[in-house]
């Protein structure tokens, strides 16, 4: 990753920094100005790298900030402790005493650094998982405190020892750092990209200081370590490196790689934790059983693991609550998948079966559609033929019909073939006029008045005229079947704009005869019935509705809604035109 002309600056300030504090530490000897300016170099190094990584906090939102921020309070705590370290050594001119307090402070500054890690912002997680991520980390980390207190603080507070404390405490930062040291090792090897290369900085950065530190405790017991000796050269580079990692990074929202979750990293968290939870009760046992340490020692350590498992406790029962919800949630919804299920293995069903009948009508359109064409043929020779004035009109309906047949028989084939009906502009007084001419035998015969009342000013609606005349037939004709046996009714059908709608609607007169439990009513207009059912289907097809209504007086409303293709225009008073369709005399 190229830098810009002001990382370049700062990196090289840096580095010179580091070159005087090298030569000073391989050729100096110990002094007051050696150990001021080793503990200067080491101020100014922290607080580099902290600020580097200020920047990449700013341009980053959510989980990704979150562990920017840590990172910035880790380094932050180890600036606090170095600028504590040197202002005992620069200003009080005194050694760090060996009970410090401040050592909490050093203890504690990988912890954030440790969080940072369990947030994981590279991988893409949900929010269920993000909020038990955060509560397993949190559990871990109270564990860590835990071992400071019960460890540390007993030789330092309870029965100070000055040898037993120093012993402790190193021994519980070795393992703090340890651990440090396997989190960003399967971050490196689990992480692609630019999270990859941060990992792994990060990982050589804490191996040397690691080792630094080792080797500085090593010379300490030993009285061998002072400020700006040799064994702050390790301790120096790594602290170099974090402003060189904070620079060259340039991670952000979009260059982010976002990886899938990896179950197995949940699952050996939560285990983790689990661990943590159980080894309260053995650090208990040990403080009990261990006869060698204070018996005021002994009472700390069991009060401090009393209040740790009560704490623990209490995230391991939100933890439970958590998961609980998310399996009555899980639950929830892998039965409304089931259900889900069931209605497409139906649906499956369903299409199987039409396609099986869809074969069958189409191996019966095709035998059908030799003799209608000879039908049709026939008639127009018959219409060509020498006819009086009353045959003239009967041979124009053979042919009429004879043609609605062959579009029905084509409408058939289409189905069985699955393909979409094409869909033009069409006139809706049109095909309302053609359905009541088509019926015009039906209700002539039953003397039957039909009333029509057409807007003329009606706008034009998208859709199949084969199909749309075809559920206008069938509305008619269950209407007409209604009043089979009640001849002298009237019927009217009639056509209004309304708004974005064209409305179709045909309407009996009162039938005060007819009760709840008449079967031809029923059969007439309830929607389960197979007329209405397939011109649901229709309608349904052209993004249109019907609607059947039976009245007080038992009159039967059908009223059709199709959505208009252009606004209505301005209707103007007087502009409908009333058509009276009266049948003849019943012979």
């Amino acid at each position: 990753m190229s830098l810009n002309k002001s990382s370049k600056l700062w990196f090289g300030a840096l580095s010179v920094t580091v070159a005087a504090q090298i030569v000073a530490a391989c050729f100096g000897h110990r002094s007051f100005g050696l150990t001021a300016f080793s503990d200067v170099v080491q101020c100014v190094l922290l607080l580099s790298g902290t600020v580097a990584f200020v920047p990449l906090a700013m341009r980053t939102r959510g989980r990704t900030r979150f562990f920017w921020i840590l990172i910035i309070s880790g380094l932050f705590l180890w600036f606090s402790y170095q600028f504590f370290w040197t202002y005992y050594e620069l200003v009080l001119r005194e050694d760090v005493p060996d009970l410090c307090a401040w050592d909490v402070v050093l203890f504690l500054h990988l912890v954030p650094l440790t969080a940072a890690l369990g947030l994981r912002p590279q991988i893409q997680r949900d929010e269920y998982s993000a909020r038990v991520g955060r509560l397993d980390f949190a559990l871990l980390l109270l564990w860590w405190f835990y071992l400071y207190v019960v460890i540390v603080m007993p030789w330092q507070y309870v029965v100070p020892n000055t040898p037993n404390y120093n012993q402790n405490l190193n021994n519980v930062y070795s393992a703090e750092k340890f651990a440090l040291l396997i989190g960003l090792f399967a971050s490196w090897l689990t992480s692609t990209g630019e999270w990859k290369k941060l990992y792994r900085a990060l990982f050589w950065m804490t191996s040397c200081y690691s080792a630094g530190s080792t080797v500085a405790n090593w010379a300490i017991a030993r009285k061998a370590y002072y400020s700006g000796s040799v064994y702050d050269i390790p301790l120096v580079a790594a602290m170099a490196s974090l402003s060189w990692i904070g620079l060259r990074t340039k991670i952000t929202e979009s260059h982010s790689e976002r990886q899938e979750a990896s179950t197995v990293y949940g699952i050996w968290v939560a285990r983790c934790g689990m661990i943590a939870v159980f080894s309260l009760a053995l650090f208990a046992l040990w403080s009990i059983v261990d006869s060698d340490i204070p018996s005021r020692i002994r009472t700390f350590r069991l009060a401090a693991t009393f209040l740790a498992a009560f704490c623990m406790g209490i995230m391991v029962l939100l933890r439970q609550h958590m998961l609980d919800r998310e399996l009555v949630r899980l639950l929830r919804d892998s039965r409304e998948s089931f259900e889900n299920l069931k209605r497409l293995q139906a649906q499956i069903l369903q299409s199987e079966k039409l396609a099986s009948i869809g074969k069958l009508v189409g191996g019966a359109a095709h035998e059908l559609n030799n003799p209608i064409t000879a039908m049709l043929g026939y008639s127009d020779l018959l219409l060509n033929s020498n006819l009086s004035v009353q045959q003239h009109p009967l041979a124009e309906r053979i042919g009429l019909s004879v043609r609605r047949t062959k579009s029905l028989v084509a409408s058939l084939i289409s189905f069985a073939r699955q393909n979409p009906a094409s869909k033009t502009p069409l006139d809706l007084n049109t095909l309302s006029r053609t359905a009541v001419k088509l019926t015009e035998p039906q209700w002539q015969a039953l003397q039957i008045d039909v009333r029509t009342d057409f807007d003329p000013d009606l706008p034009k609606v998208m859709g199949d005229s084969n199909q749309l005349l075809q559920v206008c037939q069938q509305l008619l004709g269950n209407c007409l079947h209604l009043l089979s046996e009640r001849r002298g009714h009237k019927l009217t059908v009639s056509t209004r704009a309304d708004g974005t709608l064209c409305r179709l609607q045909i309407e009996t007169d009162s039938l005060p005869g007819l009760n709840d439990g008449d079967t031809s009513l029923s059969a007439a207009h309830h929607e389960d019935s197979l007329g209405l059912a397939a011109c649901k289907g229709i309608l349904q097809e052209h993004t249109g509705e019907i609607f059947s209504e039976r009245r007080k007086d038992g009159a039967l409303l059908l009223r059709v809604q199709l959505p208009s293709i252009q606004p209505p225009p301005i209707s103007h008073e007087g502009a409908t035109v009333q058509l009276q369709w009266q049948s003849r005399p019943y012979a």
